[in-house]
């Protein structure tokens, strides 16, 4: 009898990725899987250990997980991922009922760790994290019709409030024709949407090729037959160059939609975070975007609260996030993670402060993002359906203007024939609910 292995992934899509590499392997040594984890033999967690939220959710999984092995249910559990690369020794000491802590420098040697839990023998082993495999096959563990394509791994960037390059390692891009092969075979697999992913995907290239090759990976993805949407996320403004927002502007596949990823206007505090800029340079570059790729929908995140942080400087944010008018927008009160130059910063802003700081852009970014939808009103768009809403009562799905898992949603009613997940279908929009817009169906 095959023993029943499943796993639970959290955090970023890039983590993801990692998941289902580890499954591909898992299957191809004759595990069976098993998608509801309470019912396998082993539970692997893929945990994500990024920011305080991220390791308090899992911590509980792991839990939670602790719990079935107690009543029997499970016989083992493994926990991998960030948090495991961070605080080894701490987890298997803090949560005994870990049979095994492993690196993500671990994830070739997934099969041997199962097999070794499986006959009582804990395990921890941290290989260089540089070992993680960046090739290999994947179960996909998306809806058919949409993947991640993880195009490098690592950050070179050090951000001072950022525990990933001692997470994840050193930024190292991934060969381009093993990029296009894997696209090739997503897309004979029915993937449509190609959603593009890295710790900081402008770098890309520049590791391995001596110059940025973000935008010429791009334009050979869209040559690829059955591929319709392409998504490009974390973009990094210093690197956004002529020749990606010609590519972007110029290929038909490629949505218009780009995640900028800013944190901050401010100079100073932008500096105090490691990163470039200032306001005046950002509303530049956000202005020439929009000129060179008309149409585009800009997403970006914020900081609120960073460490010295004034009311000033947080007016100035504010302000600028006014003026600028992102239509997506994620604002996260900072998190002071152990280690990092950041946390050692002084004056610390108070709990509160820094939470009512990002309630303010996120309140803001309502009225921008209400803005947006009134002016889709009478417009019929695109949809890549998604599913039926039993509650609302209609069909769902996103636009090119929504990210799977971090955007909104368009909920349309169908009159005629219903439409199934992974089709694109047109609707015509006629109202909004929370800055979801709504609409019907039409042939």
């Amino acid at each position: 009898m095959a023993y029943k292995v499943g796993i639970i992934s959290l955090g970023c899509a890039k983590n993801r990725v990692d998941a289902e590499m580890l499954l591909y392997r898992i299957r191809n040594a004759g595990y069976k899987l098993c998608e509801d984890v309470a019912m396998a033999d082993v539970a692997i967690i893929n945990t994500c250990g990024f920011i305080e939220s991220a390791k308090q959710e899992s911590i509980e999984e792991i839990l939670e997980l602790s719990e079935l092995k107690k009543e029997g249910k499970i016989k083992a559990i493994i926990v991998t991922g960030c948090l495991a690369e961070r605080y080894k020794e701490e987890v298997m000491k803090e949560i005994p009922e870990a049979d095994a802590v492993v690196g993500i420098g671990a994830n070739d040697d997934i099969v041997k760790i199962i097999d070794e839990v499986l006959q009582g023998k804990k395990q921890q082993c941290f290989p260089d994290k540089l070992l993680l495999p960046l090739e290999g096959g994947r179960i996909q563990s998306t809806p058919y019709y949409y993947a991640y394509l993880k195009i490098a791994e690592g950050c070179d960037n050090h951000c001072t409030y950022c525990a990933i390059p001692m997470i994840r390692g050193k930024f190292r891009s991934r060969k381009m024709e093993d990029i296009i092969a894997e696209a090739k075979h997503l897309a004979e697999k029915g993937v449509k949407e190609l959603v593009v992913v890295a710790q900081d995907t402008s770098l890309y290239g520049k590791d391995i090729y001596g110059e940025l090759m973000l935008a010429k990976l791009l334009k050979k993805l869209c040559e690829i037959d059955g591929i319709r949407w392409i998504r490009v996320l974390y973009c990094y403004p210093d690197k956004i160059t002529d020749e990606l927002l010609q590519v972007m502007a110029e290929e038909e596949k490629i949505v218009k939609y780009l995640d900028l990823p800013l944190q901050h206007c401010n100079g100073r505090v932008l500096k105090t975070m490691n990163r470039k800029g200032n306001k005046e340079e950002l509303v530049e570059l956000i202005a020439k975007i929009r000129e060179k790729v008309p149409g585009i929908v800009l997403r970006t995140t914020f900081i609120a609260g960073f460490p010295t942080e004034t009311e000033e400087e947080f007016a100035e944010l504010e302000n600028f996030a006014k003026e600028v008018r992102f239509e997506r927008v994620g604002c996260f009160a900072y998190s002071q993670e152990e280690n990092t130059p950041a946390a050692k910063l002084e004056p610390q802003i108070p709990e509160d402060v820094k939470e009512r700081r990002a309630e303010i852009i996120m309140e803001n970014q309502q009225e921008i993002m209400e803005e947006f939808c009134q002016k889709l009103d009478g417009k019929t768009i695109e949809v890549l359906v998604e599913g039926y809403d039993q509650y609302a009562e209609c069909f769902f799905g996103r636009s090119a203007w929504d990210a799977p898992e971090v955007d909104g949603s368009v909920f349309f009613t169908v009159t005629g024939r219903k439409p199934a997940p992974g089709e694109f279908v047109k609707v015509k929009i006629d109202d909004f609910l929370n800055c979801d817009p709504i609409g019907e169906m039409v042939e």
